[in-house]
């Protein structure tokens, strides 16, 4: 009897015990993600000065790379072979010299071998127009850019990953023209990635290349993708845009609370189910909660990549939590990926003799694009005296420049002989001189509607003028009347409001780029077919042989804001 009494209490003990295992919760599922933008082509690394979270003290390092991100990327993944590796674009475009020689061919090969998964678009991947973003998606070699496109690669195969864009919808289908988004599943966890591209993308790009194309809200696109991939069993949704904002935080602040900008609004109006919001386009790095929600951005270049980590509850498959951690890429810091190092090598190696081409001696070894207090930059004006050089003798009388057409600063060496690479890198969109008419009353207008563009800060994006053209303004009055009266004058003689003047711009511009509608509207339009970089380049080759090499110390005041002697200097961000 007392065995028996022994045995049904061993067996009641442990059906308790396979009770008690059964109903325990089962661990979380780890998923674990790592994020770029703005990559633009920068297959090499780069300089990256940063203040770290907690310090006060500057570094400077070479980050990035392919070499750098691949060896990084090949440790982590040895953590988690599971790993997803994925983009918040501008991916190329606007990008250096050895990429942008082949049609940033080398850059969509290199993040394809670098195991990405998935991208949104940036602006700056239409910046050659869809039928471009289109080939670099799928491959072949019918292209705009037909010198540059399959030269590296006879057979270029386009990106291994996909791009995503809920809000790009083609007007002919009235759907978008990439997928909105794509479920993939990874431990047993279907996640929903959505791709976005801020909606004012058509303003900076060329609007003849996304023609039938509509930029559409963000937020809205967003959540309806939403729905879309919830309905398809989507448990985890990852937002991917191309939109940003700016935080005085430093770049790895943990769960940094002042973001502003707007992607803050964007991610108000997301759905809750949407946790994690990848972000780009403001080359700025941080790590922030808005919302309860993460929004992360990886500064640009490649220089730091975000891991994110995220906790999935096991029954719902729904997101427990997320943490974030902005890394910079420091060279040598993992172990090399020799596949990645060989590829970085071949791509240099045939660059090289191209890029080092010399073309002109200068005069001085930085000419920079920091702009003073008045919005006017050195190499600003120097572009813009070479858009009116290269068409003076077509009757130009007025040159402009954007400072977004700007995209590096141009630092030559010790002997101070630029050399194509450090020109190109500084002019690297290849945009043509377009020449068109102005009345000066319309003049006048253009200047004024650097003012009134809610989508830009016109204290960085100042448009350059060439030499002769001069004003004054005021920021004390009212935008449409901030351009001084009487204060603006050509060659020393106030412009005459019924006078028509020759103009010339860059393409993008003439289109109304940057909402410079005024430009848009211009009469008698020419496309000279001269590329920006060669104007700049025969600018820098004629003032070498005149024997008064070009380059401008500080600016001269071509235009000035009053009371400018006591307001801050600001730095040109291109887009």
């Amino acid at each position: 009897m007392k065995k028996h009494c022994v045995r049904v209490g061993a067996m009641l003990l442990t059906a308790a015990i396979l009770s008690a295992c059964a109903t325990r919760p089962s661990a979380p599922i780890e998923l674990n993600l790592v994020a770029l933008n703005d990559f633009h082509g920068n297959l090499e690394a780069s300089k990256f000065a940063y203040t770290g979270a907690g310090s006060d003290k500057e570094t400077t390092i070479q980050a990035g790379g392919i070499d750098a991100i691949a060896a990084a990327l090949q440790a982590f993944r040895r953590e988690d072979k599971d790993l997803l590796f994925v983009g918040a674009g501008d991916l190329v475009g606007a990008s250096p010299a050895v990429s942008s020689l082949w049609a940033d061919e080398p850059s969509i090969a290199a993040l394809s071998m670098l195991g990405m998964r998935f991208s949104s678009v940036g602006n700056h991947e239409f910046d050659l127009g869809r039928a471009e973003l289109l080939r670099k998606q799928a491959g072949g070699c019918v292209s705009p850019v037909p010198a540059k496109a399959c030269k590296f690669n006879p057979d270029f195969r386009g990106a291994a990953f996909r791009y995503l864009a809920a809000n790009v919808i083609d007007s002919a289908t009235g759907k978008p023209l990439l997928p909105a988004f794509a479920i993939e599943e990874t431990k047993g966890v279907k996640i929903a990635w959505i791709g976005a591209v801020l909606k004012d993308a058509d303003k900076l790009v060329l609007a003849a290349g996304i023609a039938g194309l509509s930029f559409t809200d963000e937020a809205d696109a967003i959540n309806k993708a939403v729905a879309e991939a919830r309905a398809q069993g989507a448990s985890v949704f990852v937002v991917l845009i191309h939109e940003g904002g700016r935080t005085e935080e430093a770049f790895d602040q943990p769960d940094c609370a002042k973001l502003q900008g707007p992607i803050v609004g964007i991610v108000r109006r997301l759905d809750p189910a949407v946790r994690l919001v990848v972000s780009g386009h403001s080359h700025t790095g941080y790590q922030c909660k808005v919302d309860q929600r993460d929004v992360t951005q990886a500064q640009m270049g490649g220089h730091v990549l975000t891991r994110i980590k995220l906790l999935i509850d096991p029954a719902s498959r729904a997101v427990q939590s997320v943490a974030v951690r902005n890394v910079p890429v420091r060279q040598g810091e993992y172990p090399a990926d020799p596949k990645a190092v060989s590829y970085l090598a071949e791509v240099k190696q045939r660059s090289e003799a191209a890029l080092a081409r010399p073309i002109a001696r200068v005069a001085l070894r930085h000419m920079g694009r920091k702009m003073n207090a008045s919005g006017e930059s050195p190499l600003g004006s120097m572009a813009a005296d070479a858009v009116l050089a290269a068409t003076a003798a077509q009757g130009a009388q007025i040159g402009f420049m954007n400072p977004a057409g700007l995209r590096k600063d141009l630092d030559v060496g010790d002997d101070l002989v630029a050399r194509f690479n450090q020109v190109q890198a500084t002019l690297p969109f290849a945009n043509t001189l377009v020449m068109m008419d102005l009345s000066g009353a319309e003049l006048k207008q253009l200047l004024e509607q650097q003012w009134q563009r809610p989508s830009f800060d016109p204290d960085r994006n100042m448009l350059q003028i060439s030499h002769g053209l001069s004003y004054r303004w005021d920021p004390a009055l009212p935008p449409g009347r901030r351009v001084v009266e009487g204060s603006l004058t050509l060659n020393g003689v106030a412009v005459d409001t019924s006078k028509t003047y020759r103009v010339t711009a860059n393409n993008f511009l003439a289109e109304g780029g940057d909402g410079f509608a005024q430009f848009a509207a211009a009469r008698n339009k020419t496309d000279t077919h001269i590329v920006d970089i060669d104007a700049f380049i025969a600018y820098l080759v004629k003032h070498d042989q005149d024997a008064t090499p070009a380059g401008l110390a500080a600016p001269e005041g071509r235009f000035q804001r009053v009371g400018a002697d006591a307001a801050a200097t600001a730095t040109a961000q291109p887009h």
